[in-house]
């Protein structure tokens, strides 16, 4: 895999509480120049995002429920509505996780189900919160994603106790097999952490880190 190919994986992310708009557009910026896959932010910024991506092949990501999980449905499906009206592309919600730890199985299914239906046309990634589950849950989780129509199942939000491990990867591609991405995201800081995860099973990374990585060697150079 050579620097553009890697590029291609990375979802450029900027989600500090405190990101100010010259940030976000340096972003953009930076993921256009490197041709990164996406640009997710808050959904405070998606109509900035998507006006400065406008016409390239970077996709606008928004966050929902973002970070805890602990929205009502109807609300998550909203935000996902509100972000697609702005310009996302790509939504990445998070999991309804106390009902997931409860055993509220059709719960989950229907917070994503709900989500899935405010967004249809976009892809959506849902973060199972890793951390905070134990494989059984992780492998539950994958599940009821894929059955509400989730296009990638994700490790993490980044703001937990944990981020994402090449175990959970691997765990959760051998859950999905391959018709579903598994996107790893939260402390992929390394090309030798990218590439491990890459070679675990992940279609993309979510990272803050992006340009660090696609210039850790010179570009063109196989990782």
């Amino acid at each position: 895999m050579d620097a553009p190919a890697l590029a291609r994986l990375i979802d450029h992310t900027l989600l500090r509480a405190d990101a100010t708009p010259a940030e976000i557009r340096r972003l953009c910026e930076e993921a256009l120049a490197h041709r990164f896959k996406a640009v997710c932010v808050n959904p405070v910024h998606v109509g900035l995002v998507a006006g400065i991506l406008a016409g390239s092949d970077v996709a606008p990501c928004s966050v929902v429920g973002f970070p805890l999980g602990a929205v009502r449905p109807e609300d998550k499906a909203a935000e996902a509505a509100g972000a697609v009206g702005r310009g996302a592309a790509e939504i990445d919600m998070v999991v309804a996780l106390g009902a997931l730890k409860a055993g509220d199985h059709a719960v989950v299914r229907a917070d994503i189900a709900a989500v899935r239906a405010a967004c249809r046309g976009s892809v959506l990634k849902v973060i199972i919160e890793t951390c905070l589950l134990d494989d059984a849950q992780k492998r539950l989780a994958c599940l009821l994603a894929v059955e509400a129509g989730a296009d990638f199942v994700k490790t993490s939000t980044g703001f937990s106790t944990g981020g994402a491990t090449v175990a959970d990867v691997a765990l959760m591609r051998a859950t999905v097999g391959d018709a579903v991405g598994v996107k790893a995201s939260g402390g992929v800081r390394s090309l030798e952490a990218a590439c491990a995860l890459v070679a675990a099973g992940a279609t993309r990374l979510g990272t803050s880190s992006g340009v660090a990585l696609v210039t850790a060697g010179v570009a063109g150079d196989s990782y």
